[in-house]
């Protein structure tokens, strides 16, 4: 899903109930994540639930586009991982790395709405995206 387009759903909701069934919703569109996939490699460190994310290249140039997939064991934490790919997946590795999740976060009020260990577990969501995007530039 565009992350212009959630922008647009969560300025609509006011409430943060709505905010959090529309989280979960999200979640629930990530595609399937096969579990030959969920390996301690793939999981992210620094998250109370369980999340697992796998960068793809999408080409071999020097600076690729770069697809992610993933999943967690938490319905919120799903919610979360869906608007983080909504951000960077489909993104060329330097935009990823360039890219100021903060100030998207921020307009959806988000970093206000959730508990001070998810917060966490989005950072090291985000930090670990970005490390694959720095990987990719190197290679």
């Amino acid at each position: 899903m565009d992350i212009e387009v959630i922008i647009e759903n969560f300025q609509f909701l006011d409430d943060w109930d709505d905010r959090y069934k529309y989280l979960i919703e999200l979640g629930a569109t990530l595609p399937e994540f096969p579990e030959e996939y969920q390996t301690r490699e793939n999981k992210v460190q620094g998250c109370v639930s369980q999340v697992w994310v796998k960068s793809n290249k999408l080409d071999e140039s020097a600076d690729p586009v770069l697809e992610f997939s993933g999943t967690s064991d938490a319905h919120i934490v799903s919610g979360l991982v869906a608007v983080s790919f909504a951000i960077f997946s489909g993104q060329k590795a330097s935009k990823i790395v360039e890219t100021d999740e903060k100030a998207i976060f921020n307009e959806i009020d988000l970093s206000e709405h959730i508990t001070p260990q998810r917060s966490n577990g989005l950072k090291s969501l985000v930090e670990r995206i970005k490390t694959d995007a720095r990987n990719a530039l190197q290679h």
